[in-house]
């Protein structure tokens, strides 16, 4: 089974997120888009993992923060991966502060996605003018 993203939820099988991911990764995007307003572009990604956690807290958006999970291969855990954030147990939510997202922050989502057995990501990069640029929506598909 190959297994890639999908940016465009009209095109994606399989996965599809149902309207309770599509819900939280609608309050997650406004609770970013209010970080980037507040602080802008420009700061190392450890600040606006802060800024946004508490944005979460005053949203009432239930999340864990920086979790460790399970990395397994062929049944067997061989390491450890970190999340960002895992949104209500199902939305994965990765930060960035980069120039341009690149490939391997998309692999990255994905990976996750796969370990977490989750079927929405979404990737921010707070380092953009207009924060709608920098959000890109992950849908884990067959």
């Amino acid at each position: 089974m190959k297994m890639n993203y999908r940016q465009d939820a009209e095109n994606a099988k399989g996965r599809e997120p149902n309207k309770e991911i599509d819900s939280l990764a609608y309050g997650v995007i406004g609770a970013a888009i209010e970080v980037h307003k507040v602080l802008g572009p420009g700061f190392l990604e450890s600040v606006y993992h802060q800024a946004l956690k508490l944005e979460f807290q005053m949203r009432g958006i239930p999340h864990r923060y920086k979790p460790h999970i399970a990395i397994e291969y062929k049944g067997y855990q061989v390491g450890e991966g970190e999340l960002d954030f895992l949104v209500a147990d199902m939305l994965i939510v990765e930060l960035k502060t980069v120039a341009q997202l690149a490939p391997v922050h998309h692999a990255q989502v994905i990976a996750y996605l796969k370990a977490t057995n989750n079927s929405l990501g979404l990737l921010i990069n707070f380092n953009v003018p207009v924060l709608k640029e920098g959000i890109k929506r992950i849908i884990l598909s067959n």
